[in-house]
Parts: structure tokens; C-alpha cells; sequence
């Protein structure tokens, strides 16, 4: 027979004894958009422990329309053989551009994800940074419906050795430092052109301040490039390239 008590607390026993598990990290992604957990993904098949922190109720970023509501995305020459490690299908429809569908492609990269052991906390705000000596050293969360209501609510901490700042347009984590005059002004994405949108993003993934790294358009954002609309090859590619200069940097 079944019990709405017991019912209750193994939902709520099981939750925070992940939220404990997770509360000291190799890497703290915020932003479960296509760079965020392709980002992950490599971390924790690299053998980091590494959690995403998404505000939002759902998870994949702007994957899920595609452009204008037609999910489809296009993904080019150089960011296929990633579609290929997640088994997303995609089909040719001009010599280097690959359509794949939306849906498949933010359904299956988020259930690779977390089958490679990463924890996606959902409806988790991020609302600051842990620094200490020059070194992000990890974030500072809230539950998003507090934040949305604006109560005063102190919020708690996790530790990382690294963050990634996967946030999209608004590189929402990037300027908390900017804020505080860490790092110069973040000037926000520029004017649409896919071609250098999409080199640019992969470029300008990199480590910003000591601990913290930014992919996806949140690269884009803080460096002042072009955006790229419903094109993601530069999303996985930018999120590969963050976990592979991390996991790099966790050897040593």
C-alpha cells in the first residue's frame, strides 16, 4: 500500500543527499544550455565531478525552437562529429551544413549528460561568486522563486575549483566580477553574423578571471562578438574546448 509520507521523504532525502554530495565541486557549470552541458559532459567523462546550476524550470537553453519556432538547428562541418559522440541524426542539406532537430538534439544531449554522472540542479539562481585571494572559488545559490519574488533570503554556498560561466547572452556570472571591477566591462554580444559569431565563440572560451570560464554566447558576450542565432555548432564546440583546458588544468 502505497504512503504519501514515505513518498515525501524519498523525494526529499534523496535530493538533499545529492545537494551534500555536491556542495564541493571540480567544476560548477551555471547554465544548462548546449555549451553548458556539452561542457559537462567532457568534464565528467574526463573524470571531474561537476554539477549544473539552471535557474529555469527546463533545461537546454534557446535549443528548443530552433529559430523563430521551427526546431530545427544547423550545425556545421567542424561541430558534427560532436553530434555524432551524443548519436543525435542529423541529414546533409548542403555540403557543410547539417540540420538536426531540436527536440532530439536537447533531449538526448541532456540524458548523455546526466548518464555520464554530471547532477543538473534545476530552479537554482546563481546570484554571485565566491572569491577569495584572486580566485573564483565558487558560487552562490538561491532558490529561483525567491529570487523572483525578491525576498531577503541569504542564500548558501558551493565550492568549485572551477566555474564555468554558461549563462548565454547575459553572461550573468561574468558580470558579477565586472560589478565588483575584476575584470573589465562585459559589452554584451554584437550584431548578428553567423560566420565570425560562430569562430568567435570557440575563440573567446577561455578562462577570464582565475577559476572562471566562459562558453557559449556568454563568451561572445563578454568579448563584444557577433551572435550567431540557430546555428549550435559553436555551443558544442566552445563547451568541449572548456572542459578540455579544465581537465588539463585539474591534473596538475
Amino acid at each position: 500500500m502505497l504512503k504519501d509520507i514515505v513518498i515525501s521523504r524519498a523525494i526529499i532525502e534523496t535530493y538533499f543527499r545529492e545537494l551534500l554530495e555536491h556542495l564541493n565541486l571540480d567544476v560548477a557549470i551555471v547554465g544548462a544550455g548546449p555549451s553548458g552541458m556539452v561542457a559537462a559532459y567532457y568534464l565528467a567523462k574526463g573524470g571531474a565531478k561537476v554539477a549544473i546550476f539552471e535557474k529555469k524550470l527546463s533545461i537546454g537553453g534557446g535549443i528548443w525552437g530552433g529559430a523563430m519556432g521551427f526546431n530545427k538547428i544547423v550545425v556545421e562541418e567542424e561541430a558534427k562529429e560532436i553530434l555524432d559522440e551524443f548519436d543525435v541524426r542529423y541529414e546533409e542539406f548542403e555540403r557543410g551544413y547539417y540540420v538536426a532537430d531540436a527536440i532530439e538534439a536537447a533531449t538526448t544531449i541532456a540524458s548523455k549528460t546526466v548518464k555520464t554522472g554530471v547532477k543538473i540542479f534545476n530552479m537554482i539562481e546563481v546570484e554571485d561568486l565566491v572569491v577569495k585571494k584572486n580566485r573564483v572559488a565558487g558560487i552562490v545559490i538561491n532558490w529561483t522563486p525567491v529570487k523572483m519574488t525578491s525576498l531577503h533570503v541569504d542564500p548558501l554556498t558551493v565550492e568549485a575549483k572551477f566555474v564555468i560561466d554558461s549563462t548565454g547572452h547575459g553572461a550573468q556570472i561574468a558580470q558579477f566580477l565586472e560589478k565588483r571591477g575584476l575584470i573589465e566591462r562585459v559589452p554584451g554580444e554584437g550584431a548578428m553574423w553567423a560566420e565570425m559569431g560562430e569562430k568567435l565563440t570557440v575563440e573567446h572560451t577561455k578562462e577570464v578571471y582565475p577559476g572562471l570560464y566562459v562558453t557559449g554566447m556568454a563568451a561572445n558576450a563578454v568579448a563584444g562578438a557577433p551572435r550567431m542565432g540557430p546555428i549550435f555548432g559553436g555551443m558544442f564546440l566552445s563547451g568541449r574546448k572548456a572542459a578540455l583546458e579544465i581537465l588539463e588544468k585539474l591534473k596538475k
